[in-house]
């Protein structure tokens, strides 16, 4: 193992570290917080949206790998490469147009259910 690696191994795990120990500092806080204004930190608002969310997000994502497959399967007859960024480009179109449809979904229930 030459200097380089050996810094960059060492760099890894302080940064591992560093990562563990501020997300461990933030929650502390935000419990802190949470107490302070008298509110129980082990109870957590539910979300009442959020299976929705990743049902359309997953979906959304299925979608997109699906359409991937089946235009690399049409462009690899044509050309004979394989497309690997397709896949990820489609994935991610199609999983934020599924985050799309939740967030209006959501935002009609809600405006819905508002008394004017």
């Amino acid at each position: 193992m030459n200097s380089n690696e050996m810094f960059m191994a060492v760099l890894v795990a302080l940064g591992v570290m560093a990562l563990i120990f501020g997300i461990v500092y933030l929650l502390r806080k935000e419990n802190l917080a949470m107490i302070e204004k008298g509110m129980n930190p082990k109870i957590h608002r539910p979300a009442p949206y959020a299976s929705l969310k990743y049902g359309l997000l997953l979906t959304g994502g299925g979608i997109g790998l699906l359409l991937a497959y089946l235009i690399d399967v049409a462009l690899s007859s044509i050309d004979g490469e394989e497309n690997a960024s397709l896949y990820f480009a489609l994935i991610a179109e199609f999983g934020g147009i599924g985050l799309i449809a939740s967030y209006r979904i959501e935002k009609k229930e809600v405006l819905d259910k508002r008394p004017e």
